[in-house]
């Protein structure tokens, strides 16, 4: 299975947190699945960071790349397609960031490893 992590479940795998639940553990750690991040994660962590929306984050703000490719983790670079369907969605969604993902994960036949049910009206596989 191909993952790709939302930014929220990057962040409490990496700390430990017992809010990612323990199917979404399970896939990420199992060997037999594929696990990315993608370059919007990157982005929300650090301006989240920059704003003070998420003040912990200074290690992952500066690392980020680092960070993923320690866990062995892929990066999900943001294609020009990825963007334009982000863009093209008729949705209420307003998040950028969430739309690069839904986008990311309609694109790439991907599985969102999130805990937004909102996701789940968007056609995008979720794993929670």
């Amino acid at each position: 299975m191909k993952l790709l992590l939302d930014t929220h479940a990057l962040i409490w795998w990496l700390a430990g947190d017992e809010a990612l639940s323990r199917r979404a553990r399970d896939a990420i750690s199992d060997l037999a699945n594929s696990v990315a991040v993608s370059a919007a994660s990157a982005m929300e962590v650090a301006t989240k960071f920059r704003i003070g929306k998420l003040p912990g984050a200074v290690l992952l703000a500066q690392n980020f790349e680092a960070i993923v490719a320690d866990q062995g983790f892929s990066e999900l670079p943001i294609s020009v397609r990825h963007a334009r369907l982000a863009g093209e969605m008729n949705i209420a969604h307003k998040d950028p960031f969430d739309r690069l993902l839904i986008a990311q994960v309609q694109a790439e036949g991907m599985v969102l490893v999130s805990n937004e049910a909102l996701f789940d009206s968007f056609a995008a596989q979720r794993l929670w």
